[in-house]
């Protein structure tokens, strides 16, 4: 009875021992394997199997990328002043007999590394370049922990900045010259559209003028040749109007010289300017009291007479012929 409970104990110890050989080991994770206290290989992903007693699963590492939390600090910057910095680190392990040998907790190195440099970047800079050269920290920061990095077996890929706090007082000032910034930009850029304004409105303006002074100019020349057009036409007028005058006069004086020609043609005009004299000295007498006698005043009988013979003569030839 008591062979067989131990031959149960027996089974049971190898039985647990055999489970407890084999080993699953997942993707992306490796397994440090010790034998007799000392390293003897990295199992791969899959079912892999241990001696008992002889090998012990020492290590467990994940491959995958691992972000890391690197906790706040106060740094000082070239010109003294305090900011308070934070970031996160991504890293991962590429060589798992270096992560379990290299150092006694890599993750507490990389975090004290990835402090230290962080504090020695900033310390050479300016406040106002802290802000503006995040991209130049970061990529710094990763230089120096990666090559530190490489004797633990981990590959540091990138560091980023979370927050960069100066104190309240210089965020304040910050803020004051943020402010007076935008102002001056926008006193800037009104003034910039007053003169804009300005330049366009005396474009405007010079573009008027100039185009009142074309119009002005058109209009003179408009005028001056409707006037000159107009001066053309009243001379033609007034020349054709003296040349009917003179056609007029020219065909009055040949009708009176055809008269003339006639028989009894230059008793008639003598006639006639017996009378033109005789009505032309009545009115003289009939205007002025004071009447201015020709020297030739004799020669008025003789044109009378003259007139009446003329008279006298064309009636006894009117009874002649009748």
């Amino acid at each position: 009875m008591d062979f067989s409970i131990f031959l149960l104990i027996i089974a049971a110890v190898v039985v647990f021992l055999g489970l407890k050989s084999f080993k699953v080991v997942q993707q992306q994770e490796a397994f440090v394997v010790e034998r007799w206290g000392q390293f003897h290989t990295v199992l791969e992903p899959g079912l892999r199997f241990l001696i008992p007693v002889m090998d012990k699963l020492a290590y467990r590492h994940s491959l995958k990328e691992i972000p890391l939390d690197v906790p706040s600090q106060v740094c000082i910057t070239r010109d003294n002043t305090q900011l308070t910095v934070d970031g996160v680190l991504y890293f991962q392990v590429t060589d798992p007999e270096l992560a379990s040998y290299g150092s006694s907790n890599y993750i507490l190195a990389i975090t004290q590394l990835a402090q230290t440099t962080l504090r020695s970047v900033i310390g050479r800079m300016e406040l106002d370049k802290t802000f503006e050269e995040r991209d130049d920290i970061n990529r710094i920061v990763v230089a120096a922990l990666d090559e530190a990095a490489v004797s633990w077996g981990v590959k540091v890929l990138r560091y980023e900045i979370k927050d960069l706090v100066p104190p309240q007082e210089i965020l304040r000032s910050m803020q004051q010259q943020i402010t007076a910034e935008r102002e001056k930009r926008a006193r800037i850029a009104e003034s910039e559209g007053r003169k804009i304004e300005q330049i366009n409105l005396a474009d405007g303006q010079r573009q008027a003028e100039i185009k009142k002074s074309e119009g002005d100019a058109q209009a003179s020349v408009n005028e001056s040749n409707g006037d000159k057009v107009a001066q053309i036409n009243r001379a033609e007028g007034e020349a054709h109007a003296l040349l009917l005058v003179a056609e007029a006069t020219a065909k009055s004086i040949n009708l009176i010289a055809e008269a003339v020609r006639q028989p009894g043609g230059m008793e008639a005009v003598n006639l006639k300017v017996a009378e033109q004299y005789v009505e032309q000295f009545g009115k003289l007498a009939q205007e002025s009291t004071t009447l201015i006698m020709p020297s030739n005043v004799a020669d008025i009988g003789s044109l009378v007479s003259a007139g009446m013979h003329i008279v006298q003569g064309q009636k006894t030839t009117s009874s002649i012929q009748s």
